[in-house]
């Protein structure tokens, strides 16, 4: 496999990482308030929140993300500079990049933590496990 098809591969999982942790409080919420037996699965929560904990560490540590580490080094290898895309990455990296000081980062990832957190209180998750029906 080409360097350049693994970077649009960590390309598209990193999408997908954000996807899951953006996607995941509003369906948290949305499921919440129609009842959605799902969204408060207990494993499917700690995922999420560790999810959004280890992004908020990263920034607050100023740690780079490793898969944007990883994509950037394949690119290299590939012969492309960091982020010249090809098909995929020109569609999916302007949606999970932007251009803004690290401290606007931080802060953003930061109050999302913060609203993950109040999920838990305001869409409580079910700790222990839902006996089978009869």
């Amino acid at each position: 496999m080409s360097d350049h098809l693994l970077a649009d591969l960590i390309l598209l999982l990193h999408a997908g990482f954000t996807a899951f942790v953006v996607l995941g409080l509003v369906l948290i919420l949305f499921g919440g308030a129609m009842y959605w037996r799902w969204v408060r699965n207990r494993w499917f929560r700690l995922v999420h929140l560790a999810a959004i904990l280890m992004v908020v560490a990263q920034a607050w540590l100023g740690i780079v993300c490793p898969l944007t580490t990883l994509e950037n080094f394949l690119r290299h290898r590939a012969g492309q500079s960091g982020y010249e895309l090809g098909f995929i990455a020109d569609r999916v990296q302007p949606l999970i990049f932007f251009d803004a000081p690290g401290w606007v980062f931080s802060l953003a990832y930061t109050v999302f933590g913060f609203l993950v957190l109040a999920s838990f209180w305001l869409v409580r998750p079910r700790w222990r496990p839902v006996p089978p029906a009869h």
